[in-house]
């Protein structure tokens, strides 16, 4: 059964649901997009006995914008996941993250050490050169001056098409770039600020966690040698890549709940280190 519930974080209300009962694992949503992301995978998910938490990130989906406006730092999305697994009290939770998601899950693992069981971070590295995310950040930061025209909902829909991978049907694909075109221009390009703008290089040996980077090798948003250099740069981690598939594991594989408890399985035979 799901439970849905709103938390005041920050002096917003926080949309999350909760599903199932077990283990817990957190899931964290892509650039401008929402918890809806998760439908299938996170109710499969919790078929499998885990307890799954979906929050809707500030200004997104069905939680109140943050007071100080749009977020383009990642690290204040990671704080107020921290918050929130503060408030539901959870212990341990598993952190599943996908694009912003995977890089907030990347910092989690860093800022939150053994705290957390593990970290999943699907098409995520720990930042792109200094050059090209200045670059990239410059063009966005001039796109918010028009990115409400109405040509900014084609752009997200053809651009989804892009980054889905060759082993996803067609009709699935459809329903991908469908739903995905509905998002808040501006807090989808803040977003992608905060993607060209992080880097977490010099925090990765930080991490007391084990954690799994994987990427899509039909994924034109990533680098995927960059990820598994990230995973090489960590303590603790493990590389995957996976073939046929781009941007969005959860919602391009129809077989992803069993795929990452397989992930997970994995990270729960490699003991946390203690935490300093």
């Amino acid at each position: 059964m799901m439970r849905a519930a709103y938390r005041e974080i920050d002096g917003a209300l926080a949309f999350h649901e909760d599903i199932g009962q077990g283990r817990t694992v957190f899931c964290i949503h892509t650039a401008g997009q929402s918890g809806v992301q998760w439908r299938h995978a996170g109710a499969a998910l919790a078929r499998r006995g885990y307890r799954v938490i979906v929050p809707d990130l500030p200004g997104h989906g069905r939680s109140e914008p943050p007071t100080t406006g749009a977020i383009s730092d990642l690290r204040d999305y990671a704080r107020w996941c921290e918050r929130l697994m503060d408030e539901l009290e959870l212990e341990q939770p598993y952190v599943v993250g996908c694009s912003i998601g995977g890089k907030i899950a990347i910092e989690l693992a860093c800022s939150m050490g053994a705290r957390l069981a593990g970290a999943v971070a699907m098409a995520a590295d720990a930042g792109m050169s200094k050059a090209a995310g200045q670059a990239m950040r410059r063009g966005l930061l001039r796109e918010l001056e028009d990115c409400a025209a109405p040509s900014r909902s084609d752009r997200t829909y053809f651009g989804t098409l892009a980054v889905v991978g060759r082993n996803v049907a067609q009709a699935r694909r459809q329903l991908i770039a469908d739903m995905h075109r509905r998002e808040d221009p501006i807090v989808s390009n803040s977003d992608l600020i905060g993607w060209a703008s992080f880097d977490a290089w010099s925090r990765l040996e930080s991490a007391r966690c084990p954690v799994h980077l994987v990427a899509g090798d039909d994924d034109l948003w990533i680098d995927a040698q960059a990820v598994r250099r990230t995973a090489q740069a960590m303590p603790r981690a493990r590389y995957t890549l996976l073939e046929g598939i781009g941007h969005y594991p959860m919602e391009e594989m129809e077989n992803f709940d069993a795929i990452l408890d397989g992930w997970l399985q994995d990270l729960r035979a490699t003991p946390n280190e203690v935490q300093a």
